[in-house]
This record gives structure tokens, C-alpha cells and sequence, in this order.
């Protein structure tokens, strides 16, 4: 997780220097004293993992005990974070020719195959003497596989919220399956985690799904919560499924890492993929999510309709709440492809209502100059004000989600409220909640792309043993990500960055920041790099570990910081 969390209150100045340490780094304790721990491969394995690294080490997972994190390290400060493989804990297992060597839709590719060292890197900007840094492994076909096509029994789930692509990623895992490889048996788990132990499948035919693409939600049926490990995997055993395809966002993918302990502790021959879907694009590390691109296009035809309404009555505001538990992108980017939008609010920057500078002073000054304006609000933005005027317990659904309050409700009602009140000018209010129409739209033509992709990847690497891993976009290549770095955090819009500052130059409005909360973000800023600073000095210190190479000793202090 990010050892940095700017939003936490500023230090007292009686605050001890280790005490900040411990609260702004939370360092793992364990990884510096597990890099010299040696790892042995079977032989069977060796050939998708030879490379010309120098190292390879294991990391105990913090999230989870039961396995290790797979880090190989090499020259110039090279760090892979592989992903786990069959073959880590199953020995000598068989391997046969990829089928897609006698593909005839192959035939034109020059290379049909991924070479084994082909990474991607995490970071592409980076200074002449930066070190390369953290990679990931390139998805695609491999020149064996550990599966034969006769032998695979596939299953499908869905879980959580609907999301534009549901069914185009359903589709091509079969199509992937079928005419790739050709398995003919895939099932479908029908309602998400609960479909496992209640039995409920569907079996699922290239025929069968061949139209669900032009479909919004998911054929498979979904649903949250519903997770009890022992129950799944003792269905996956009782089945004889041997490949697991989890389509889900930041929660389902958690109880993705759990079945894949499971299967793992268990010894059994059964690959657990993921595949990340969240509207929010809340996931990190992937540059977005699928479903994405369409949420921001229906998106449009909300702020279109706002704008229109406002436009077209005196002192008329528009009002648009759009979807965003804790990351704001889809009110952000919908705000940015608009430029109708005057006001653009979400979780991730706080804003107040009353006084200088304040959102009642701003929608007065626009409607003076324009004589309407368009609000664009995400459904998490707000909610400390909206606690403080509604007592609520904190109650969650069953995927663990806090339950939200209709922010969008509660700002109209507070404008309304504020100008009745003030009997400065009389106002007209329209607002608007697309919120269940854009997560019900089938994908776009982008997003359906996209969603092939994924599957396609996703495939690859079930047949070439991978497991417990996410199929993800990294800076625009396909690659595979070690579950613990899909759940380690949530991706959040960054309001120093400057895609914030575009958006603010775009809608005019103000940033809501105080200048005592920029002074003492500065000072909190300048005490964190002193301890940073002073963390470097303390790794620089000679290590009592013996027999650790110059590459070791690079990630020791990456994985320290």
C-alpha cells in the first residue's frame, strides 16, 4: 500500500520521530530478512521462468501467511513481480505443445508465442539514472502449456455490481477456450460466490453465448457476499473444475486470493484467474478498468440532458450524480469530455457549502455571470458533511461496501434550502441519477475490445499453468498481476496531479482548499521527506545478512520503502 497518506492529520510537535515512522511508512517488517531466502523450481517449470536475472527471491505476502510473493530481481535495479505457476507446488508436472501452433488464424503472426522474459514495466517515465524499477509479467500464448484440451474443466463467475462488458468477457473466455485451445467443457456458476455450493450452473456453448455481447448485465446472474472458502473449493474439487475464472471488482478479487490459498493449501491442480471489473475504475495498478470508457460515454447523456434544462430556465442549476464510492473517474473524466459542467465534486477532494470561497458563494457567482450551471457530483463526495446533518449508523452491504446516503438528494435540498433562505435570487433545480441506466448499458465498441483482450489473456495464462493472478492493462501491454497487488489499495484520483488541475481550469471552479490546509499539507509534506530521507540513511547502514547480492540489496530497500 502506499506508505505516504498526506491526508492524515498533521503531527503534533511532540510526535517522536519513530512514532511517524511506523504511521506514514507502515514498512513490512518481514521482506528484508526473506530476500536471502533461496528458491528451488522444478524442472518442469524452469523453462517459463529462466531469464537472465541474477536473483530470485520470496517475500512472505502481507495480506496472507499461507503463500509468498515470487520477486526476481536483476541488473540496473530490475524487480519482477511474478505470479504464482502450478508448478511452484505441484512437481514434475507434464507439459504439452501449445495447439495454437496449428491454428491457421496463427499462421500469419510471425512470433505465435511470448517469449519467457518478456516483462512490462510498471513506471515508463523515468530519469537517465533511475533504476527500472517494478515489472510485470506480459500475458499471452506460451510454447507449452500444462493442460491438455480434453482435460480442462472451466468454470465462469460473476460477482458484485453490474458493469458494462459483463457479457463480452463471458463470451470470449468461452470462445477463447473453445476455438484457441479447443475445450468443450465450461461451465457457468450462476449468482456469484453463492452459485459454487448451491449448485446452480449453467453450461455455457459458443453457440450459446454467441449474441450475449449486445446485452447489458450478465447472463450468469450475480451477487454479493457469499463467499465461504471451504464451501467453493470443495465444490471446485467435487466438480472436478480445473480452471476458475473470477470476474469481479476490488472485493471479489480479495475472495479470488483467498480461493487460490485454498486450492493451493490443498494441492490441487486448479488455476484461480481474475479478471477486474469495476465501474469506478477504483482497481490499481491497471491503467483502467473494463466498462470504464462506456460509464463516462452514458455519462454524457446525463450532463447533455442537465444542460439543456439549465440552459433552457432562468437561475436553473443541473444537478448530475454519477457513480464513485471512493474514487471519483467517472464524474472526472465525464466532467473533462463535457466541458458543459461548471462544478465537479468527488471523494477524494473535500469541499464546504457555507462561506468565503465556499459552494453556495461559487453557484451564486456562476449563476450572476451565466444565468445557469451544471453540478456534477460522484455518490461518495460529501458524505463527512452529510453525516454531520443525518445521524446514521454505519451500516454495510454484503460485500462489505459501507452504505452510502443519496448525496445527490441531500445537496439539492441544501441548495434549494440555502437560496430560500438568503432571498438573493430565485432558483429552479433539476436533478438528475443515472446511476443503474449506465451500469445496465451493454459496452461500446472500445470497451468490447478491451473486454476480448482481457479474456483472451486470461486464457493464455490459465493454459500455461499461471495461477493467482488478475489479467490487467499496464501502461497499454496485457500482463499478469499477483492478486496481493490488485487488493493491496484502491486507485484514487490524485488532486495534485494534473488531470485535477485540467478539470479545475476546465469548470473555473474553486479548489475548496483552505490556505491553513495547504500550509500544513506543505509541512506535512517536508516532515515526510525528512523521514524518508532519513530511512534511506538507516538501509544504507552495512546489513548483518550474509551472502546477499548487489541485486537483493536493491529490492531489499524497495520493498523496505
Amino acid at each position: 500500500m502506499d506508505s505516504v497518506a498526506l491526508s492524515s492529520p498533521s503531527p503534533s510537535p511532540s510526535t517522536s520521530t519513530s512514532s511517524l515512522k511506523s504511521r506514514f511508512l507502515q514498512k513490512p517488517s518481514q521482506n528484508s530478512k526473506q530476500l536471502s531466502s533461496s528458491v528451488s523450481f522444478s524442472s518442469s517449470s524452469c523453462s517459463d521462468f529462466r531469464s537472465p536475472t541474477k536473483a530470485i527471491s520470496m517475500a512472505t505476502a502481507s495480506n496472507n501467511g499461507n503463500s509468498q510473493r515470487k520477486i526476481v530481481t536483476g541488473s540496473a535495479g530490475y524487480v519482477l513481480e511474478d505470479v504464482p505457476h502450478l508448478s511452484d507446488y505441484i512437481p514434475d508436472l507434464p507439459t504439452y505443445p501449445n495447439p495454437l501452433q496449428d491454428n491457421p488464424a496463427y499462421s500469419v503472426v510471425k512470433q505465435y508465442f511470448v517469449h519467457v522474459d518478456d516483462t512490462v514495466p510498471q513506471k515508463v517515465v523515468v530519469h537517465k539514472d533511475s533504476p527500472r524499477g517494478t515489472h510485470f509479467r506480459r500475458a499471452g500464448p506460451r510454447q507449452k502449456v500444462y493442460f491438455e484440451s480434453d482435460e480442462v474443466y472451466a468454470c465462469i463467475v460473476t460477482c458484485g455490481g453490474l458493469c458494462p462488458g459483463l457479457n463480452t468477457v463471458i463470451r470470449e473466455i468461452v470462445y477463447s477456450l473453445y476455438y484457441m485451445y479447443g475445450v468443450k467443457r465450461v461451465l457457468g456458476i450462476d449468482g456469484g460466490y453463492r452459485g459454487f455450493y448451491a449448485k446452480n450452473t449453467i453450461p455455457l456453448t459458443p453457440k450459446g453465448v454467441n449474441d450475449i455481447h449486445k446485452r447489458g448485465g450478465t447472463v450468469l446472474g450475480t451477487s454479493r457476499g457469499g463467499h465461504d472458502t471451504s464451501k467453493i473449493v470443495d465444490s471446485i474439487q467435487d466438480r472436478g473444475i480445473n480452471q476458475v475464472y473470477i470476474i469481479g471488482g476490488d472485493g471479489t478479487q480479495k475472495g479470488a486470493s483467498v480461493i487460490y490459498e485454498e486450492v493451493r493449501r490443498r494441492g490441487l491442480k486448479v488455476v484461480v484467474a481474475g479478471i477486474p471489473k469495476t465501474i469506478d475504475n477504483d482497481i490499481p495498478v491497471i491503467d483502467r478498468s473494463f466498462g470504464f470508457d462506456t460509464a463516462v460515454e452514458e455519462a454524457q447523456r446525463a450532463i447533455n440532458a442537465a444542460h439543456v434544462e439549465a440552459e433552457s430556465s432562468e437561475n436553473c442549476i443541473g444537478l448530475v450524480k454519477l457513480m464513485g464510492r471512493y474514487s471519483g473517474f467517472i464524474a472526472m473524466y465525464a466532467t473533462l469530455a463535457s466541458r458543459d459542467v461548471d462544478c465537479c465534486l468527488i471523494p477524494e477532494s473535500p469541499f464546504y457549502l457555507e462561506g468565503h470561497g465556499g459552494l453556495f458563494e461559487y453557484i451564486e457567482t456562476r449563476l450572476k455571470e451565466n444565468g445557469h450551471m451544471v453540478i456534477v457530483i460522484a455518490e461518495g463526495a460529501g458524505q463527512d458533511l452529510l453525516a454531520e446533518s443525518i445521524r446514521s449508523a454505519t451500516q454495510q452491504d454484503a460485500s462489505g461496501n459501507k452504505l452510502l446516503q443519496d448525496v445527490g438528494l441531500w445537496l439539492s435540498q441544501k441548495i434549494k434550502d440555502h437560496f430560500a433562505k438568503e432571498k438573493k435570487m430565485p432558483i429552479n433545480l433539476k436533478y438528475i441519477d443515472p446511476t443503474y441506466m449506465i451500469r445496465a448499458v451493454p459496452s461500446n465498441a472500445s470497451d468490447n475490445v478491451y473486454c476480448t483482450l482481457l479474456a483472451q489473456s486470461c486464457v493464455h495464462g490459465a493454459m500455461a499453468g499461471y495461477t493467482g493472478y488478475t489479467s490487467g492493462l499496464v501502461n497499454g501491454r496485457q500482463t499478469y498481476i499477483p492478486f496481493y497487488r490488485i487488493i493491496e489499495k484502491q486507485h484514487h484520483v490524485v488532486i495534485t496531479d494534473r488531470m485535477w488541475a485540467r478539470l479545475l481550469s476546465s469548470t473555473h471552479q474553486p479548489s475548496f482548499l483552505n490556505p491553513k490546509d495547504v500550509i500544513e499539507d506543505k509541512k506535512e509534506e517536508e516532515l515526510l521527506t525528512q523521514i524518508v530521507n532519513e530511512d534511506k540513511k538507516e538501509e544504507e547502514l552495512p546489513t548483518k545478512i550474509p551472502d546477499i547480492s548487489t541485486e537483493d540489496n536493491l529490492l531489499k530497500k524497495e520493498i523496505a520503502a
